[in-house]
C-alpha cells in the first residue's frame, strides 16, 4: 500500500500490517490524506481518501487501530457517522472502491447527533443526523469522487460545514482534553488528567464518555498503545520492558496483557510482523 499527503495532517492515524488474501499479489491501494482548511479545523482533524483495485479474485484485510474520535464516512453505497471502537477494527478490501473520510475532532460527533456518544450505534447513516443538506452534501462528494476530484470532494464538504453551527464551548474543552493525552506522556493517571483541567473526576467522566463513548482511562489507554505500536514497528524497536515503565506501566507484564487484549498481538510478535 502506498501513501500520499497533499498537506501534513495533525494525527498521523495507526494501521496494523496489511493482510493479504490469495489472488492479491501486490495489490494497488492508495491513501490520500489531507488537512482541513482554516474553518473546517473547529470540526475536522483530516482528511483519509482511499482508493483500491484489487484482482478479481482477491482481497485484502486492514486492520485499524482507531484515533479516540468519531468517522464521517461517504462511499459509492453507503454514508454514515462511526464511532469509536473499544478494541482493534478490521475491513475487507475487495474489488475496486473508494472511499471519503473526515476524522473529525474528538468534541463534534455529539454535537452532531444530538445524543450522548455512548449511546448511538457503531455506524449512524447521515440521513439520521438532525443536520440539514447532508443529502446533497453525499451527493457532491460521490461525483467528486467518482470522477477522481479528491479535492473538489473536500471542497464540498467543507461548504457544507460552513452553513452549520461552531462546536460549543464542552466540544472545545473535550478537544483540549484529547490534545493533552495525546502529546503528554506524563498524563497516565485520570485523577491527573481531572486536575490539569480542573474537573472533578466525575464530571471528567462524563465530559469524555459523552463526547467520545468511552472515558478517560479508556482514551490514556488507546494513546498509550497507538505509540506502543509505533515504537515497536519502528526500524529500531525498543526493548519491551523499557517501553512498558516508559508509557507508565507497572511492569512488562501488565503493558503486555493489555496490547493482547486491544491488538490481538503479543507486542514481539507485533513487532516481528512489521519485519517480515
Amino acid at each position: 500500500m502506498t501513501t500520499r499527503s497533499d498537506a501534513e495532517p495533525r494525527s498521523k492515524g495507526l494501521l496494523t500490517p496489511e493482510r493479504a488474501m490469495p489472488g492479491v499479489g501486490d495489490a494497488p491501494v492508495t491513501i490520500t490524506r489531507r488537512a482541513p482548511g482554516e474553518a473546517a479545523a473547529a470540526f475536522v482533524r483530516h482528511y483519509w481518501m482511499p482508493r483500491w483495485q484489487l484482482l478479481a479474485d482477491g482481497s485484502l484485510r486492514q486492520d485499524v487501530l482507531e484515533y479516540p474520535t468519531a468517522n464521517l464516512v461517504v462511499e459509492a453505497d453507503s454514508a454514515a457517522l462511526y464511532r469509536a471502537h473499544r478494541g482493534l477494527t478490521s475491513r475487507t478490501l475487495e474489488g475496486s472502491g473508494w472511499a471519503f473520510g473526515v476524522l473529525l475532532n474528538s468534541g463534534v460527533a455529539r454535537g452532531w447527533a444530538g445524543a450522548s456518544v455512548r449511546t448511538l450505534p457503531s455506524a449512524l447513516p447521515l440521513d439520521r443526523l438532525p443536520l440539514a443538506g447532508t443529502a446533497g452534501m453525499v451527493a457532491a462528494i460521490r461525483g467528486r469522487m467518482a470522477q477522481g476530484d479528491e479535492s473538489g470532494a473536500v471542497e464540498a464538504f467543507e461548504s457544507w460545514l460552513s452553513g452549520l453551527p461552531e462546536p460549543d464551548d464542552d466540544a472545545r474543552l473535550v478537544d483540549r482534553i484529547v490534545a493533552a493525552v495525546e502529546a503528554d506522556r506524563s498524563l497516565l493517571r485520570v485523577e491527573q488528567l481531572a486536575e490539569r483541567f480542573g474537573l472533578g473526576i466525575r464530571h471528567l467522566q462524563r465530559l469524555v464518555a459523552g463526547h467520545i463513548g468511552f472515558g478517560p482511562k479508556w482514551l490514556i489507554q488507546r494513546y498509550r498503545l497507538q505509540e506502543a505500536a509505533a515504537a515497536l514497528r519502528s526500524a529500531d524497536p525498543p526493548q519491551l520492558a523499557a517501553l512498558a515503565a516508559e508509557l507508565g506501566y507497572a511492569d512488562q507484564a501488565h503493558f503486555s496483557r493489555e496490547f493482547v487484549a486491544v491488538i490481538g498481538s503479543t507486542p514481539g510478535g507485533y513487532a516481528g510482523m512489521g519485519r517480515s
